[in-house]
This record gives C-alpha cells, sequence and structure tokens, in this order.
C-alpha cells in the first residue's frame, strides 16, 4: 500500500465559546498553557507540505481564539498549501474576515446548531450564537471566501435539514456539510439525548436527496449518516494513517480525533519527531493501518479495503477491544450493543445535555 498525507487538521486549540454536547473533543480538554506554539506549528506546516500534502484544517475548538491564527494561515499560503477555518463563527466578522483573506486563507466552513435561532443558541449553550453566526457567515462571503456551512444534525434538529438547506443557499454557501452526529467524544455521554428515530433518519435522507436534485449544479450538499442506523461502518478518516493526520493542540499526532481514547497506543509529539517519521514509522499510524490487523469477519470482507474495519475507537468504546470488528457492522459478534444503544435512546430518550466543558480536563 502506499499511503500519502493529504490533509491535516491542526487542531489549534480546545478553546471554544460554545459548548456543544455532541463536540468530538476529548472529555480531557487541553488548557492553554499546553497549547503548541505557533512556531511549531509554522514548522509543522512547512514539513507536511514538503510531504506532499495538500490540504489543512484550522480547527478546535475555537480556531479564532488563538492570537497568531493569521500567522499561521500565512505559513499555510507560502508552503502552497490549501487553507481551510472550522469555525464557530464566534469572532468572525467583516475586519477579521477581510484579514484572514489577505493573509492566504482560502475556505471558511460556518458550523450552525439549527436553523432556528433560540434551538441552535441552547444546543450550543451560547445565547446570541445564532446572529453571531449569521454575521460571521456573511463577512467569509464578503471577503471573497469560499463558505461551506456545516450542519450537524440529531433529534432536536434534524427535522429542520430543509431550512437548513435554504439557509446555506441564503447565505451564499457553496456547500453544505449534513452530518449526523458520530457517537465518540462529548456526544458519547448524550447518546439518549441525540440520537434520532430510525424515521427520523428516513426522513432527513429524503429530505437530502429531493434537495440535492432541486439545487443541483447551485449547491453541493454532502450527508453523513449515523453508524448506529448504518448497515455497514464508515472509513474512518478514509482509512487508519491512509491519507489524514490529526495533530492535537498539545502536539500529539493522532490517527484521527478519537485516537487519544485508545489507552495502549503512544503518540508521538511533533515537537520532537519529523512528521515524516511520524507518519511512516510511528507504531500508532501503523497499528491499524492496512489490512493485515483484521480479524475475522473483516479480514474476508469484499468491502475490507472500502470501510477499512470501520472505527477503532467506537470498536473500543462498545466492544472493549479496539481491534475488533466495528460493532456498527450487521456482521460484527457485538452488533447488539449497537441495537440495544439503538433501542434504549428510542425508549428511554432524554432533553437534557451535558454541555462541554473545562470541568473534566486534565489540569
Amino acid at each position: 500500500m502506499n499511503e500519502r498525507l493529504l490533509a491535516v487538521t491542526a487542531e489549534l486549540t480546545h478553546r471554544c465559546p460554545l459548548a456543544c454536547p455532541y463536540c468530538s473533543n476529548p472529555l480531557a480538554l487541553a488548557r492553554k498553557r499546553d497549547e503548541m506554539a505557533g512556531g511549531d506549528w509554522a514548522r509543522v506546516i512547512r514539513e507536511a507540505a514538503s510531504m506532499g500534502c495538500l490540504h489543512i484544517h484550522f480547527s478546535g475548538g475555537e480556531p479564532l481564539a488563538r492570537g497568531d491564527l493569521d500567522d499561521l494561515v500565512e505559513a499555510a499560503a507560502e508552503a502552497g498549501l490549501y487553507s481551510n477555518l472550522i469555525t464557530s463563527g464566534i469572532g468572525l466578522n467583516d475586519t477579521r474576515a477581510g484579514q484572514l483573506k489577505a493573509a492566504g486563507l482560502d475556505h471558511v466552513q460556518v458550523s450552525f446548531q439549527d436553523s432556528v435561532p433560540r434551538s441552535n443558541d441552547r444546543i450550543a449553550g451560547l445565547k446570541g450564537a445564532f446572529a453571531r453566526k449569521i454575521e460571521a457567515a456573511e463577512a467569509a462571503h464578503a471577503a471573497g471566501l469560499a463558505l461551506t456551512i456545516n450542519a450537524v444534525v440529531h433529534r432536536a434538529n434534524v427535522e429542520h435539514v430543509p431550512e437548513m438547506i435554504d439557509l446555506a443557499i441564503a447565505l451564499g454557501a457553496e456547500r453544505i456539510e449534513i452530518a449526523h452526529v458520530q457517537y465518540y467524544g462529548w456526544a458519547a455521554e448524550n447518546h439518549a439525548a441525540l440520537l434520532p428515530t430510525r424515521a427520523q433518519l428516513d426522513r432527513a435522507t429524503q429530505d437530502v436527496e429531493a434537495a440535492r436534485m432541486a439545487h443541483d449544479g447551485a449547491l453541493v450538499i454532502d450527508y453523513v449518516v449515523p453508524d448506529f442506523h448504518a448497515a455497514r461502518p464508515k472509513a474512518c478518516m478514509g482509512g487508519w494513517g491512509r491519507r489524514q493526520m490529526v495533530i492535537s493542540p498539545a502536539g500529539r499526532a493522532l490517527p484521527c480525533h478519537a485516537a487519544e481514547t485508545i489507552p495502549d497506543l503512544g503518540f508521538d509529539d511533533v515537537r520532537t519527531k519529523p512528521l515524516a517519521e511520524i507518519w511512516e514509522r510511528s507504531e500508532a499510524f501503523q497499528r491499524f493501518r492496512g489490512t493485515a490487523w483484521m480479524t475475522e469477519p473483516c479480514r474476508s470482507c469484499e468491502r475490507r479495503e472500502v470501510d477499512w474495519g470501520g472505527c477503532r475507537c467506537q470498536a473500543l468504546a462498545l466492544a472493549g477491544d479496539a481491534g475488533a470488528t466495528d460493532p456498527a457492522c450487521e456482521l460484527a459478534p457485538t452488533h447488539d450493543r449497537v441495537l440495544a444503544l439503538v433501542a434504549r435512546a428510542t425508549d428511554h430518550p432524554s432533553a437534557d445535555y451535558r454541555y462541554r466543558s473545562f470541568s473534566s480536563a486534565v489540569t
């Protein structure tokens, strides 16, 4: 196999003005004092470009909380990387959008929690967030930046998918990503409050397909379904260690956002090892790369190089073994655990959220 690093997600910080109950960041959030310095980030950006990487996604937390974001965007532009800012929108106005455009930023993704202002703000845990997101999206569009709207959907907002699509069009977005919550990180803590019913999922899927036909050529609609209602798992990150790398705020190189939940994996620090060495030789990237690690039924499955075994972190969380078949797969010996979680969320739904916070962070 020939694995080539194509995209780096730079999680610059875990600081964020929102408290979304489905946040994919770990429960133990990194503090500001643990964040990697801008000079190290700039060097990593150059190393990634020298490896043939094409894209860098500035993420978090909220990357706008970093005072050196403009410098990092400029470093990416100088290295020839296509740069994408993934933001809550809080703090992005006409002035900041213009500054980031001047620094070389190419693309902005603004997340919305709902098309209904009151619901958006409740899910985000911040009053007035919806209005500030509208301002951010309009500022990005006015600055000439490519614009994507991120709509994370779940039980509380999944019936508003058509309105979210209409919102994206009204804001001048070129693309909308409608992604059902994936159940790790904070979302796993809020499973009973977030998982939609199968009927809700089917309706949302119908709405997406209808919108794709209605807006063909005008708006790209990406759609990600929840694993718990799928018969087969998705390829996590396009396959473990195949095309993408996530770098945590503290400088740890990860094969996926949730990889640190696997307790027996050691993760290299990009401040002490060259990025190419980590990509090619790190045990964390090698452990589940390719297909040699697979057991049955994955080893002989015709989809083994399609879904690449699914999510290793989900396998650990639900089956107790990161090397097991992803329980989301209907062929997995532990698939009944997924069915039980779906039944529990359907029969005993919750209306309460455990909001993302630093209360459980490592100090």
